[in-house]
């Protein structure tokens, strides 16, 4: 594959869409009709499943099935509680950050449509006078302009209504990407984008693709979970996001040394099948695609541990995405690494072998 950019106008017009339309964790139906509706015209047939997971299928006849993988999932809040005055109450729904939330604006989803409010805070001028409170659950509430619990419940917000926030995709000096949510809906964008590569191309796989979109990965890889035990796949490369570790305030002996546009990072993990790994590894060397190691102990924290542990055992790897201010609404990556990771995971596609096992024992 040639250097040149991969991402048509196409891709990225899709891209802005699937980033701006909301997906909280238990919610991620409308997303997945979009990414469904993109990746159509590549695939032979889809799955879905109960909760919502999404797989286009490429070869479904096919005995030997390789699984990409991303989560179409992003963190957000829950209605709590309804205080008699009009405020409302927040938990998490995934890992939400308490830090940021004081001063946004937020979407309240409801049957009657978007309910827009505020996270409301102190002024400044009201917290000085003795020891300052920092944001917190118990003290973070939304503030949609009501007087009164009836006049909340009227608009149809009530006790489980899920909470997002509204900040929408932006490109900052021409090649950095930046959104709410890009963890991991870029996930589901990068395997999208393989399956059209690999139909442009006209590139036929002796094994069956499985593109799987998974759900509620952000409350413990749970839509992973109930996928893998449907397709039951040979291998199973996962790419997600992991933290670049350039910016302030992270300890690098700690955290590693990654820093966005060095390339996709290949983990080093217990849950990461060595051979798979190494075939990941000389594919990027052989294509001088850039790329970064990352060691993760005892668990990756992605769907990778979902796949690999079920089904007595499956072949599975990560490839990441360096990206700046997880789980913040101006979480930050760069073009090129998401082009990257593609075409990685585009080219080991094509360096597989149907019916690999992956054996440490041949």
């Amino acid at each position: 594959m040639s250097n040149k950019s991969i991402l048509k106008s196409s891709s990225l017009d899709f891209l802005k869409t699937y980033l701006n339309n909301a997906s909280p964790t238990g919610f991620e139906a409308e997303g997945q009709k979009l990414w469904m509706e993109y990746i159509k015209p590549y695939v032979d047939t889809f799955i879905t499943d109960t909760y919502g997971t999404a797989v286009g299928v490429i070869n479904p006849d096919e005995p030997y099935r390789v699984v990409i993988e991303g989560h179409s999932d992003e963190i957000s809040w829950y209605v709590n509680y309804i205080t008699d005055n009009g405020l409302i109450y927040v938990i998490r729904n995934g890992g939400s950050d308490h830090q940021i939330a004081p001063s946004k604006r937020v979407n309240i989803h409801t049957k009657k449509g978007i309910v827009v409010g505020v996270f409301g805070w102190p002024a400044i001028h009201t917290r000085n006078r003795d020891k300052e409170e920092n944001p917190k659950i118990s003290n973070l509430f939304i503030d949609i302009g009501c007087e009164t619990k009836e006049q909340v419940e009227k608009m149809g917000v009530h006790v489980g209504c899920v909470i997002t926030y509204p900040d929408e995709f932006i490109i900052m000096n021409e090649n950095k990407f930046v959104c709410r949510a890009i963890d991991n809906r870029m996930g589901g964008f990068m395997i999208a984008e393989v399956a059209r590569l690999l139909h442009e191309n006209k590139k036929k796989l002796p094994f069956g693709l499985y593109i799987t979109n998974s759900v509620q990965e952000e409350v413990g890889l749970r839509g992973a979970e109930m996928i893998t035990k449907t397709i039951k796949p040979n291998a199973a490369i996962i790419t997600d996001v992991c933290h670049d570790t350039s910016t302030p305030m992270i300890d690098v002996k700690i955290e590693g040394e990654i820093k966005m546009g060095k390339g996709p990072v290949i983990t080093y993990a217990p849950a990461v099948q060595n051979n798979l790994r190494e075939l990941i590894l000389n594919t990027a060397m052989e294509n001088e695609i850039p790329f970064q190691r990352m060691a993760s102990s005892r668990v990756t924290g992605t769907d990778t541990d979902a796949f690999a542990y079920s089904n007595g055992g499956v072949a599975s790897a990560l490839i990441s995405l360096p990206l700046r201010y997880m789980h913040t609404t101006v979480e930050m990556v760069h073009r090129e690494d998401v082009e990257n990771v593609i075409k990685l995971i585009y080219e080991s596609l094509l360096n597989m072998k149907n019916n690999e096992t992956f054996s440490y024992f041949k």
